[in-house]
């Protein structure tokens, strides 16, 4: 393998491993598989092979055409957007929201830390609940949640009450932390999902970074408890949207070499005459002809608008819940699982300390800023994280197809990794500039600068670690993501005390601290690109840890 990749010394095809560029010199152990059962893309990119290759059911969702799997992004996106907004958007408003609820801002901090807690822990139920049940009704549940815990704390009257409604709000707020990204990894091709990964981070973290801005002129004009009566407003409208165009993505697809097995390609030319003939019979009968699945003699015919509607479609698993509950803590210790924890909960987790340090630092000397100035300080993060994801989808893809060419049509999910150097520059400037500027009290153009580089630092890495991740475990995603977002029980203690410990030691240390742990988890990239595949290869050796992991 080139580029210092190691390969596995015992087996041929490492999970994760894939023909992704279709090349006439395909190494012998993929030669036994006909390119002529193959199904490629279209259009421009008909020389890729699909991976995952789809079954011939029109209710299949890699089937669906290519506008309704975005719709269903967006409107997830959205969700997700105004989720990643609920947490930090009061931040601009700490003083006065704390001199309001007649408490400390440290304490009010502490409301914060206690949401990212509940997200942390709800993870574990919503998971094995997706897993069992598909994501369509914890989608819902979610909303649900959302819309009532907003509901609540706009009407909260002391600090008990909003205490409260924040923690049921983080009930909430898990699915669209995690479910997402299992989402698109239910509907779009490997060669499809950095863009998609990129666009539902730029939605997210646009409303972790964009939420403060537009709050701080709600809070100063309208009170604080507008915030909270807007997102009421936004999940009243994101609900029905969500239960009439967020159909049920988990399906049970056969592998496609158990389809060769039994005979698929008969049955697919069976159904190329079958559907010449009706065409020629009647425009209208081959407009609402049942389509054949390759599986054998089975038919099924594609669902309606209001078949798409329901709620409950049974289970996807045979699994008890409590071995898919318990899978998520033995998945945090795949290398690449606990790599992704590192990088990306580590980096969100320091941002998310610029929420909760912002108020303090900028509305005292030598800055000054009103709450409506503190809430500008998010355009910063908001533009160069919309930025850093515009470029990282596609440059991620574009990095692995250019790869995948030179290394005669095979994939490596290792090739997700180099965009990691460009991200960890900006990271660095962002996490000790930071620190620096506010320390010599700089101009306010440089801590801005800063928090917005340390934003996008996070926005350029993300298509990589959930690209990596989603290419190395498919079968495992949910249980990744959950592993991974068990950062929330770092981001939990860390902005518990986190003003403590910037009153006692200073910007200047905490940031050199952040930095420097940034520093240390983004260099565990390098091991990863030089054993990731022979990790891959242990693992999928792994007869006990598969028969646990994977489905009964």
């Amino acid at each position: 393998m080139p580029w210092g990749i190691l390969e596995d010394k015992h087996m041929d095809r490492v999970p994760g491993t894939i023909i992704l560029a279709d090349q006439s010199d395909i190494p012998e152990e993929y030669r036994n598989i006909s390119r002529e059962l193959l199904k490629h893309g279209t259009g421009k990119q008909s020389h890729i092979i699909l991976a995952p290759q789809p079954s011939d059911s029109p209710n299949d969702p890699l089937n669906w055409p290519t506008w309704r799997k975005d719709l269903i992004l967006v409107i997830v996106g959205l969700s997700a957007g105004v989720v990643g907004a609920y947490g930090p958007m009061l931040g601009p408003g700490f003083v006065e929201i704390a001199a309001a609820l007649n408490v400390t801002v440290n304490t009010l901090s502490q409301a914060t830390a206690w949401v990212i807690l509940l997200i942390g822990i709800s993870l574990f139920i919503f998971n094995p609940l997706a897993k069992k049940i598909g994501r369509r009704p914890v989608y819902v549940m979610s909303s649900i949640i959302m819309l009532t815990g907003s509901i609540w704390g706009s009407l909260a009257k002391d600090y008990n009450s909003f205490l409260g409604s924040r923690m049921w709000s983080g009930l909430g707020m898990a699915p669209y932390e995690v479910l997402v990204q299992c989402t698109i990894a239910d509907i779009y091709y490997v060669h499809e999902r950095a863009t998609r990964i990129a666009a539902w981070n730029m939605f997210l973290l646009c409303g972790i970074s964009g939420g403060g801005l537009i709050a701080g002129y709600i809070i100063e004009d309208q009170g604080w408890q507008w915030t909270l009566i807007w997102c009421a407003i936004i999940f009243g409208v994101l609900l029905p949207l969500v239960l009439l165009f967020v159909p049920e993505t988990a399906y049970r697809r056969p592998s496609y070499e158990a389809h060769l097995a039994t005979g698929g390609v008969a049955v697919r030319d069976a159904k190329s005459e079958t559907d010449e003939k009706k065409a020629a019979s009647s425009e209208q009968e081959e407009n609402v002809r049942v389509e054949t699945v390759e599986t054998g003699a089975v038919t099924e015919r594609k669902e309606s608008f209001i078949q798409s509607l329901r709620l409950w479609r049974g289970t996807y698993t045979d699994t008890p819940l409590w071995k898919i509950a318990m899978r998520p803590v033995v998945v945090f210790f795949y290398p690449a699982v606990l790599w992704g924890f590192l990088l990306y909960g580590i980096t969100l987790s320091w941002i998310v300390v610029f929420s909760v340090v912002n108020a303090v630092i900028f509305t005292a000397p030598p800055y000054n800023f009103s709450v409506s100035e503190v809430g500008l300080i998010s355009l910063s993060p908001f533009i160069l994280t919309f930025v850093g994801e515009i470029i990282s989808g596609p440059m991620n893809d574009w990095v692995c197809l250019y790869l995948a060419k030179k290394n005669r049509g095979i994939y490596e999910p290792e090739f997700r990794l180099p965009p990691i150097i460009i991200s960890f520059l900006v990271g660095i400037v962002g996490f000790f500039g930071f620190g620096a500027t506010i320390h010599f009290q700089t101009h306010w153009a440089g801590p801005v600068l800063c928090f917005g580089l340390a934003n996008m630092s996070l926005a350029l890495s993300n298509a990589s670690v959930f690209g990596y991740i989603i290419d190395s475990h498919k079968e495992l995603s949910e249980e990744a993501f959950v592993a991974i977002n068990a950062r929330n029980l770092l981001t939990f203690g860390l902005t518990y005390f986190v003003n403590d410990w910037l009153a006692k030691d200073g910007v200047l240390a905490v940031f050199n601290v952040l930095g420097s742990v940034f520093i240390a988890v983004n260099v565990l990239t390098i091991p990863l690109w030089i054993y990731g595949k022979r990790m891959r290869g242990y693992i999928a050796r792994n007869k006990t840890l598969h028969r646990f992991m994977h489905e009964d």
